[in-house]
């Protein structure tokens, strides 16, 4: 696979480089969990989906999870700041708060946020094996936050083999450490990973430079503190005991916009975040019944806190503390039915059926002073959640897949019923699969849109509606041999179409609340391209178009969404100029997008066209011997001002160098 190639080459890609995420655009492997609860070859799954698997977070560069999303198809990645800062993704064009985070299944979205949506700046990589992306209305399957898609974080855990201790350790500008250590195997019945992270790092002032007036170069720096244990116990063959706890403390500067903005190094935010899951699976009757039962709890605690700085004309200070806890239990089953009932014509016929139930806890308590007038906030309140779900996969004469899901949800006086279907049809002589899928979705009113008061008389209003949706998608696939290589050439494309209705938002009628008086329509397209000409060279691209307009009693009917550029691209190149030596350049380009802007004196500006941006970044890998690697990443080389959300710039050059060790 490797060999000595053109050096031309590489320094041409090398000065069109890119990205936070050496390879995040990925081939695919034989399977995916997510899209259905059971393993099921990607090419049968009638969704968008990527696969980032843990050989490309290493290669990548990434050190937060918002990092290694920069280049998936369909998503835009939305950060107000460095590590640490809030980092939201929009998928195919739906809210923030529309896209559900699973670990290992598990729903982690934190209730104590406003609209439920998960902070991707915070979030970390050291102890994920895989993550799986899958696009598209997800709800009759996860339930409610799935109405753009899902990703999943599969936790890294021991494997058949020799026991296994990596060592990864970085360093570079500005005043960056970061270091993460592995230990997993399996000792007879016992399997275990432990995973243990430390990161630090200066940071950038996250202020835009074009403020001249107002920025100070005051940096945000970012530290973790991270521990991942997952252990298992298989007292016979097909059943295992497991058990996963994962601690983190995460500390961080931020910049809170006012009006006009003020630079201060007063800011700070820690998250502390507790999960514990326990869990039994089972394979009966020789496997054709399978059958897990999960019983896990989520516990996070953010706080933001700052002090009154005399010099800001805003006269700002806040400290705010949001408390979440969630339990939830699981119990998952599949039924293998060609086990009972063969058949050459339906083949790999999986019936899944289970039973979720989810409890949540929230206590926010926000004390903020903005121009010497008192503010606060609060919100104590807990829901229950559970549901049945039902779906069905099959494969007829072999070029078919059809899948059926699903789920039915009671959520107090709320009870949604979702569905999906999708279909994938193969045609060998063209080398090319098409697919096709129709499904709905909704979100549950967060516990505070419901519950939430404050100082200024706005109430919550526990008569809120879920926000629903129903979608469609189209698209192929198609693998050309070229160069004497099967899979030379890989591109496809899919349309997608959805049309969301009872959006929550707040209003004053007669007093501040929240009512379902918005919906969207939302359309586009993605596309994805692999060429591999060479053993040496890997050439991957991605691009979508995303036309997100909002309707509604109070949105103007056709106004963009905010932060959802119409037009996304990526490029990568990737070559082995010689035995061991790997090098990946990539760029990101983000169109201009609707959003709220600031003036150059920082003050609001009210609303507006944002910036269009193109990042480029660089990593490097060289296998010293197959246990030690020296590895740099290089992110935002050119020192891009590009701002993805107005009044928030893109952290400033970084260069990390390290080297990772194997045992």
């Amino acid at each position: 696979m490797r060999q000595k190639t053109a050096l031309l080459a590489t320094l041409l890609f090398a000065h069109t480089a890119t990205a936070a995420a050496a390879e995040t655009v990925v081939v695919l492997p034989d399977t995916v969990v997510t899209a259905t609860r059971t393993p099921r070859p990607v090419t049968g799954i009638p969704a968008g989906i990527t696969v980032i698997d843990r050989q490309t977070i290493d290669a990548s560069g990434a050190t937060t999870l918002g990092d290694i999303l920069a280049t998936v198809p369909g998503l835009r990645v939305s950060p107000s700041g460095g590590a640490g800062g809030q980092s939201s993704v929009f998928m195919r064009g739906t809210n923030s708060s529309h896209v559900l985070v699973l670990r290992d299944g598990m729903p982690i979205n934190d209730p104590a946020e406003a609209t439920g949506a998960f902070n991707f700046g915070v979030s970390t990589l050291s102890d994920i094996e895989r993550i799986e992306i899958v696009r598209g209305p997800m709800a009759a399957v996860y339930g409610s936050g799935a109405l753009g898609g899902v990703i999943n974080l599969i936790s890294r855990r021991g494997a058949e083999g020799a026991p296994r201790l990596e060592l990864d350790l970085s360093g570079g500008y500005p005043a960056a450490v970061v270091g993460s250590a592995l230990a997993s195997g399996v000792v007879g019945a016992f399997d275990y990973a432990v995973v243990a992270e430390s990161q630090s790092r200066r940071g950038f002032d996250t202020t835009p430079q074009r403020m001249s007036a107002i920025n100070t170069n005051t940096p945000q720096g970012f530290r973790d503190r991270i521990f991942t244990a997952n252990l298992g116990f298989t007292p016979v063959d097909g059943t295992r005991l497991s058990l996963f706890l994962r601690g983190s403390q995460t500390y961080f500067g931020f910049n809170s916009l006012g009006s006009p903005t003020f630079d201060t190094a007063n800011s700070s935010g820690t998250v502390g975040s507790l999960l514990g899951r326990i869990g039994a699976t089972s394979k009966l009757f020789g496997g054709t019944y399978e059958t897990s039962l999960f019983l896990g709890r989520l516990q996070e605690n953010r706080k933001y806190f700052e002090a009154l700085d005399p010099r800001d004309p805003n006269l700002t200070a806040q400290d705010n503390r949001y408390h979440a806890y969630r339990t939830d239990l699981q119990w998952n089953n599949t039924v293998h039915l060609n086990d009972l009932v063969p058949s050459s014509v339906l083949t790999a016929t999986d019936l899944t059926l289970g039973y979720q139930h989810t409890v949540d806890t929230i206590n926010v308590k926000v004390n903020d002073s903005f121009g010497g007038f008192p503010f606060s906030q609060a919100a104590k309140a807990t829901s229950t959640a559970d549901a049945g779900y039902a779906g069905v996969t099959t494969t007829a004469w072999q070029h078919l897949t059809v899948t059926g899901q699903v789920r039915q949800d009671w959520i107090g006086v709320n009870t949604p019923t979702t569905w999906r279907l999708g279909a994938v049809l193969e045609v060998p002589p063209l080398h090319t699969a098409f697919k096709a899928a129709y499904g709905t979705s909704f979100r549950a009113p967060s516990l505070f849109q419901r519950f939430g008061i404050d100082s200024f008389g706005t109430v919550g209003n526990p008569n809120l509606r879920p926000e629903s949706a129903e979608g469609w998608e189209i698209g192929f696939t198609t693998k050309l041999p070229l160069f004497e290589r099967e899979d030379a050439l890989t591109f496809g494309a899919t349309l997608f179409n959805q049309q969301v209705r009872d959006l929550i938002v707040g209003v004053f009628r007669p007093v501040a609340t929240s009512l379902n008086v918005n919906s969207a329509r939302i359309q586009g397209i993605e596309a994805e391209f692999s060429l591999r000409p060479a053993t040496w060279l890997t050439l991957r691209g991605s691009y979508t178009f995303t036309d997100a307009t909002a309707t509604g009693q109070s949105a103007a009917t056709g106004t963009a969404l905010l932060r959802r550029p119409r037009h996304a691209a990526s490029g990568e190149a990737t070559v082995t100029p010689m035995e061991g030596l790997r090098v990946t350049a990539q760029l990101i380009y983000t169109g201009p997008s609707h959003d709220f802007l600031y003036a150059n004196s920082g003050n609001s500006a009210g609303f507006g066209v944002g910036q269009q941006g193109l990042i480029a970044n660089m990593t490097a890998a060289y296998d010293v011997t197959p246990k030690v690697r020296l590895h740099v990443a290089g992110t935002n080389l050119f020192n891009s001002r590009f701002e993805p959300v107005n009044g928030f710039q893109m952290p400033g050059t970084t260069v990390l160098a390290g080297v990772r060790l194997r045992w």
